[in-house]
């Protein structure tokens, strides 16, 4: 049979040396599927890396999927790489690669794809990913916005499941649908930042997109490439950013996808004890690999380079980073000097974080890391792993862990609350409230609230007040603004019904109001990352579950002091020592009315009185409502 793949090579000597040196950050430009012009003939260039394969066709509904009329050519020795034109495949064309090796032939879709069939579908497809961006204000401002003396505070969100339409029988709504609404409501409640859980393409709805099939793919099940583009450029119109969550830590072992891809253990390793995960039963990826840190570094990029993204957060670092991670004895391979340490894993995520920041300026990279694994946050030209953020998981087991007690017993959890300050400027850390909290019987962050209805909504406006007021960025999965009752299901809508009800709508009202008050005060965002922006006034109150510390802006810039209420117990006359005399302004109090609490309160505000207390020569006497965070602003001057 003829072959009718025209010799052509998009790789050049400068992008082999890159690729086989495993530091390349645009694969994505010279691998896969590329609409070209050759010669004056409109085709497709195609180009795999299977370097054990003994021939790789390609198959499509241009070819009737017939095998060896579309034969693939290695041009560059010693590579792996093989590719070719076909005339005639153009934009939309369906194709797959089929590999024959000693292990057999399988069809397999293409690593680099822009675009793949829906699920059950699994056809890769020609895509041409051009798109018209307008975003370029929003992109100029990116490296403020971002910066870590910036407010941020991150909505999360699933696509699949934050909105579904009714009138189309419980259907997704498409990532158009999304621009029209997600937009509107960021800005009624004032999120900066909006972060979707995997976007890529993934075969199993159900993993949320953490079983990562498609690295270079939006899914299909909310429409096409330009029509994701489409929202992230609505919503930086907006000026809001947008993080996605990625996936390096593992891939699922579907036929059609990268396991085994050339018949051998290509992008993963062959010995289970390196290369099976067994939490996700899914493969891991070989880091000590060149070809295959380009692969992931490319996939990293590619996502701020074509879509806009302003951030990643990088899921399951701590699985990367030990070789021991939910293993027992004998179930995992030390590294070269006996450690637990995952060497090659370590590399590549210094080497991802430094291409990614040196390549897109402004950018973020954060870990979800749940270890005390030391310099996440810290550049790897000083031995760190070159994050800008790491998700502050100890604060958020042991706060939840808290709230979850009767507030008579909490006195005795007070150094829950009290700890996170002894680690809080180790890191650069973001506070999660996210989805893993309200899924797999956990159940939601209002019904992990102890108490009546009423003790359980103001039980988690005080929990959202503290995690505002905190030192860290925030971050606060969909549906708990709302107090949503029931746990998370990624097959519905969240239950936006109960906004129709007062305490949804008070409770509603408070998030907005909270991220109006974070990104309006300096004192609360601006020293997040250093202990100059923390201090406090009083820790030791534990009979009372009392506690009361002051956020700093800086030099001669404003400071607020934040005392909250654990118990139901209103406390009046409640004295507290502060740092400067005149008039401290109530700023915010999470009992007003306003937000479904008792109304009690300051009357706006409190004078000091010359009365020495807690190591201030003059103090306040406060109400302290029951249940509650109440927020004091200081005079600007003595």
């Amino acid at each position: 049979m003829k072959n009718n793949v025209i010799r052509h090579s998009l790789m050049t000597d400068q992008d082999i040396y890159y690729f086989k040196e495993g530091t390349h950050a645009r694969l994505y430009e010279k691998l896969g599927a590329h609409p070209v012009t050759v010669k004056g003939e409109k085709g497709t260039h195609f180009a795999v890396w299977a370097p054990n394969a003994r021939r790789v066709s390609v198959i499509g509904d241009f070819n009737g999927w017939n095998t060896g009329s579309h034969v693939l050519q290695q041009y560059w020795p010693d590579t792996g790489i093989l590719e070719g034109f076909i005339p005639g495949v153009s934009h939309g064309s369906l194709y797959k690669y089929r590999v024959e090796s000693m292990a057999g032939t399988q069809d397999k879709g293409d690593p680099f794809a822009f675009f793949w069939e829906m699920p059950p579908g699994n056809s890769s497809i020609v895509h041409d990913i051009d798109w018209s961006w307008t975003d370029d204000e929003w992109l100029a401002s990116r490296k403020k916005a971002n910066a870590l003396d910036s407010a941020i505070s991150i909505y999360e969100v699933h696509l699949g499941s934050w909105r579904r339409s009714p009138e189309k029988g419980n259907a997704f709504l498409n990532y158009r649908e999304l621009a029209d609404q997600l937009v509107s409501y960021l800005r009624q409640t004032n999120f900066t930042h909006v972060e979707f859980l995997p976007v890529m393409e993934h075969p199993f709805y159900g993993s949320w997109g953490y079983q990562t099939l498609g690295y270079f793919a939006p899914t299909a099940r909310y429409g096409t490439p330009q029509d994701f583009m489409y929202l992230v450029n609505e919503l930086h119109k907006s000026g809001i950013g947008v993080i996605l969550d990625w996936v390096p830590s593992h891939f699922p072992s579907d036929s059609h996808g990268l396991a085994q891809f050339d018949g051998t253990y290509l992008y993963e390793h062959m010995d289970p004890r390196l290369g099976f995960h067994p939490d996700w039963k899914s493969s891991i990826f070989n880091y000590g690999r060149n070809e295959v840190r380009s692969f992931l570094t490319s996939s990293a990029n590619f996502w701020i380079d074509r879509y806009h993204a302003d951030g990643l957060r990088v899921d399951a670092v701590a699985s990367m980073l030990y070789l021991d991670y939910s293993r027992k004895s004998g179930e995992w391979i030390p590294n070269r000097y006996g450690g637990r340490e995952n060497l090659e894993a370590i590399e590549f995520l210094k080497q991802m974080n430094r291409t990614v920041h040196e390549l897109n300026e402004g950018v973020l990279t954060i870990a979800e890391e749940s270890t005390a694994w030391p310099m996440v946050t810290r550049p790897a030209e000083v031995g760190g792993l070159g994050f800008d953020m790491k998700w502050n998981m100890g604060w958020m087991h042991d706060i939840l862990s808290y709230f979850s007690q009767d507030p008579i017993h909490r006195k005795y959890h007070h150094d829950n609350l009290t700890f996170s300050i002894w680690y809080a400027f180790s890191e650069n850390f973001l506070l999660p409230l996210s989805h893993d909290e309200v899924v797999h019987g956990k159940g939601s962050l209002l019904g992990k609230m102890p108490g009546d209805d009423w003790q359980k909504f103001a039980n988690l406006r005080l929990l959202m007040g503290y995690m505002y007021s905190h030192p860290g960025k925030k971050l606060l999965f969909m549906g708990s603004e709302i107090g949503q009752w029931s746990e998370w299901n990624h097959d519905t809508s969240l239950d936006w019904h109960l906004t129709e009800f007062e305490p949804h709508q008070r409770l509603q009202r408070w998030v907005e109001d909270l991220n109006a008050l974070y990104r309006g005060e300096p004192a609360l965002f601006r020293q997040d990352t250093t202990p100059e922006g923390f201090s406090w006034v009083d820790f030791r109150d534990w009979e009372s579950s009392v506690i009361s510390f002051l956020r700093k802006a800086g030099e001669d810039g404003p400071t607020v002091l934040a005392v909250c209420n654990f118990t139901p117990v209103p406390r009046h006359n409640y004295r507290i020592g502060v740092p400067k005399s005149g008039f401290w302004k109530e700023i915010i109090n999470s009992d007003a009315k306003d937000y479904g609490g008792s109304g009690q309160g300051n009357f706006g505000g409190i004078e000091t009185t010359p009365v020495p207390y807690h190591g201030f020569e003059q103090s306040l006497s406060v109400v302290l409502p029951p249940l509650s965070i109440v927020l004091f602003k200081g005079p600007d001057k003595d």
